[in-house]
């Protein structure tokens, strides 16, 4: 179903283009334009929030309640605790994605070549959540700032209309932070921004519709390597199954155990050619 709204697009703009000549325009030179769409994610389910009870840069250690039990028996969730109870989760959504473009094209007969940067925003927000016993809710939250892409492109002419496959490099601008409704421990947190690389490919159809305009769709899925910040959690107050109070006083990092961040875009583009 999340591909719904694309493919209903994508039907509507192929017919509503008028009907392909037998000699299309040419597809050489530059371009510039826009395109707007929807951003969606997968099941982050895979990505649960992992510990490090005694500090030796391993995760994967169980915490344990003062009686000795799992403290985070409770589980997990791939999206935004809202609550202390693992039913307040609320998964990652499809958001709005927005974005300028410019290219230049080559045409070899009917081949088509040729390169296109993108600059762009997206309000898609990735997040992964633990809940403890005492209960608490833990929440590693982050969402993007701006996104850039450097893409080559290739695709076969028929007329006017251009069928393609694309790909390239992904760089994005990702905006980092951590929540917690646990009051009996102290939290060692920054909100962070940093640039996180990666790749993106897809594919879509380009229409002309005039000499100096053209309209298509695009897919492409994209992902970049943002390393999750480390947050350590200080020692407890001494509460009833507080999970953190600790035989090492030093304390406990926790993070998520995904380091990447992914994402489809389904994209209506337009584009002015020169």
């Amino acid at each position: 179903m999340r591909f719904s709204m694309f493919v209903a697009t994508g039907v509507a703009v192929m017919t509503a283009m008028p009907a392909m000549a037998q000699d299309g325009r040419s597809w050489t030179g530059p371009y510039a334009g826009i395109s707007a769409g929807l951003d969606f994610q997968g099941n982050d389910s895979n990505a649960p929030v992992e510990f490090d009870t005694n500090l030796d840069g391993t995760f994967g250690d169980t915490v344990r309640t003062t009686a000795g039990a799992d403290a985070f028996s409770r589980g997990f969730c791939g999206g935004r605790a809202l609550g202390p109870n693992p039913t307040g989760c609320r998964r990652d959504s499809d958001r709005l994605g927005y974005a300028g473009h410019v290219g230049y094209d080559v045409q070899f007969g009917n081949i088509v070549v040729g390169a296109v940067g993108e600059f762009g925003n997206s309000n898609i927000v990735d997040s992964s959540s633990a809940y403890s016993t005492t209960p608490a809710r833990y929440a590693f939250v982050r969402s993007m700032d701006w996104n850039a892409q450097g893409r080559l492109r290739a695709g076969y002419a028929m007329g006017d209309t251009l069928p393609y496959v694309t790909g390239g490099a992904a760089l994005a601008r990702v905006d980092r932070g951590f929540e917690t409704s646990n009051g009996a421990n102290s939290f060692t947190q920054d909100r962070d921004k940093r640039n996180a690389w990666g790749w993106t490919a897809g594919g879509g159809v380009e229409q002309r519709v005039s000499d100096n305009f053209s309209i298509g769709v695009l897919y492409t899925y994209t992902t970049v390597n943002d390393r999750s910040p480390t947050v350590r959690v200080g020692r407890g107050t001494a509460l009833p199954n507080n999970p953190f109070l600790l035989v090492n006083s030093a304390g406990t990092d926790m993070r998520r155990s995904d380091n990447r961040f992914d994402w489809h875009s389904a994209r209506v583009r337009a584009s002015f050619r020169f």
